[in-house]
């Protein structure tokens, strides 16, 4: 395959930049639901960053404010910080950080991790913002929650929810392909305009709504209303579940689409999720608003872009498990236990790395296959001890069609058993 790029900016390429998509019938053919689109750049992810001064906002905080503040400061996207300055210096966004501050002071050990709080805003910046999807918690055992709702961290297998959502999409594109290894990163939708947005952004390990009506449930209602009005040539809302309807009830039903279906979750999968039709829809909606580019890429393959491990490298013959990326650059490259130290001077067009040398050795062939790196309540009542649980990460509200909603197990047993 002929070389367009060098090996660093495959690494760099790989890690997060969302790229221009495919055409989804190359990967799923055509969906049951009539009407799929090809993914390539969108009208819908092309609006430009609306300009905002950061140095001049940031003179106008007191010290307290710019303490309390400084994971917005250094991890909120742009793009979402310019949109919510004046939600972040509120009184109660502020309360609300100050309890995360005596969480993290009397040795709480929460999730997802400071630097991953906000990871849904640098993956998905406001003004790409095609498709929201609703979730509630954030899976509350370790390696699961990264900032993306339904999404868990590599190599953590996919929950059951989100299993359930694999079978969806496969419905309306029966050539969908799951991640490896029963895999469960979302990243890459992430990265190509879907919002994975919860509704709490933080919780305590091990105990799941242990950060519910601490102040996040307004601070997301402020995200979900951001995209609302400034995405006006409109956007995909994903609202499973009651509560995540709720909270979609103020959106302008004539400027954006709003897809309704039961959660999910085991527990109410069986009452119409398989059969919505959701990921077929959506791309039906967004291609008849903005034309061919318009659609949703929902593949999850090891080759669909976005992603920051290569794996299936061969040089002169020699299989390379791993190639390790960090900041954007290809760091280690083990070749059958023998570390290579450097790429360097090799092309790479669609996957494949010609030309390039390691330690002085032509590199043959780099086969791109790329890896990145919760809504039923959270806890059910005792009502329900057999059932299974483990997402109640995702779990959202008091009630999920009548299910009733209390103080289940989510992931803790059956998704970190699988793990």
């Amino acid at each position: 395959m002929s070389l367009k790029r060098k090996a660093v900016d495959l690494a760099a390429d790989a890690a997060k930049k969302p790229k221009a998509e495919k055409a989804i019938t190359s990967f799923f053919g055509q969906p049951k639901p009539s009407g799929v689109s090809k993914s390539c750049t969108s009208p819908a992810t092309d609006t430009k960053a609306t300009p905002f001064d950061k140095a001049a906002w940031l003179s106008k905080l007191s010290c307290e404010q710019k303490d309390l503040l400084k994971l917005e400061i250094d991890t909120l996207d742009e793009s979402w910080l310019g949109a919510l300055k004046d939600e972040v210096t509120t009184k109660d966004f502020l309360d609300l950080k100050r309890f995360l501050k005596r969480e993290q002071e009397s040795g709480k050990k929460v999730f997802p991790p400071p630097e991953d709080i906000y990871s849904w805003s640098r993956h998905t910046p406001l003004h790409n913002v095609k498709a929201v999807i609703l979730g509630q918690d954030p899976y509350h055992n370790v390696n699961q929650a990264h900032g993306l709702c339904f999404s868990v961290r590599p190599p953590t297998p996919a929950p059951p929810s989100l299993k359930n959502i694999y079978t969806a999409i496969k419905r309306d594109y029966p050539a969908f392909t799951a991640p490896p290894k029963q895999g469960g990163d979302l990243t890459a939708w992430a990265d190509r305009g879907v919002l994975l947005l919860n509704t709490c952004l933080t919780v305590r390990a091990h105990e799941a709504n242990s950060h519910s009506k601490k102040g996040w449930e307004r601070f997301t209602q402020k995200v979900i209303d951001t995209v609302a009005s400034k995405r006006s040539g409109g956007v995909v809302f994903l609202a499973w579940g009651k509560p995540a309807q709720e909270r979609c009830k103020g959106i302008n039903a004539s400027k954006h689409l709003v897809l309704k279906s039961v959660h999910p979750s085991p527990l109410s999968a069986a009452r119409g999720w398989f059969e919505c039709g959701h990921f077929g829809k959506a791309n039906e909606w967004l291609v008849g608003r903005y034309g061919e580019g318009g659609g949703i890429d929902w593949d999850l393959s090891p080759k669909a872009e976005g992603t920051g491990k290569v794996e299936g490298v061969i040089i002169e013959g020699a299989k390379v498990e791993n190639v390790k990326v960090e900041e954007g650059k290809v760091k280690e490259v083990a070749v059958e236990g023998v570390e290579v130290a450097d790429v360097e001077k090799a092309d790479h067009d669609g996957g494949q790395v010609e030309g390039g040398k390691v330690d002085g050795v032509d590199v043959a062939e780099l086969e791109g296959e790329f890896d990145d790196d919760e809504d039923v309540k959270a806890e059910l009542e005792k009502a329900t001890p057999d059932a299974d649980h483990s997402d109640s990460g995702n779990v959202a509200g008091a009630k999920e069609d009548d299910v009733e909603a209390g103080a289940a197990k989510s992931a803790a047993e059956s998704d970190s058993a699988e793990a």
